[in-house]
């Protein structure tokens, strides 16, 4: 099971996630995803204080919009990330491509930068 929500912060979009975020899940994420691209939100922060599980399903959803953001100069942080999900990021070495914090209001600051 996934919850999210979303939210603005000035000009930065947070996406909270808090559950599972795999094969079954990770197409609920699809049409926000879609949405911000369409929007042209740029700047993008996931909280992932609460996210129990990721796995590839998960991860490429995550990969999609990063990728997606980029090509329109934009960027996409991660805020919280501990346990298994951490585990898979340092894995998959996707620690090293994305911008990791400790907390969504750090994440946020270096948008301002």
């Amino acid at each position: 099971m996934l919850e999210f929500k979303r939210d603005q912060l000035d000009d930065v979009e947070v996406l909270t996630l808090k559950g599972n975020l795999d094969a079954l899940t990770a197409p609920e994420l699809r049409p926000t995803i879609d949405e911000l691209v369409a929007n042209r939100r740029t700047k993008v922060v996931f909280d992932l204080r609460d996210l129990t599980l990721i796995d590839s399903s998960g991860v490429g959803a995550i990969v999609s919009l990063f990728k997606r953001v980029r090509m329109l100069g934009g960027d996409v942080k991660i805020a919280c990330l501990a346990n298994q999900p951490k585990e898979i990021f340092r894995l998959l070495r996707l620690d090293r491509a994305f911008d990791l914090f400790d907390t969504v209001e750090e994440a946020r600051g270096k948008f301002k930068k």
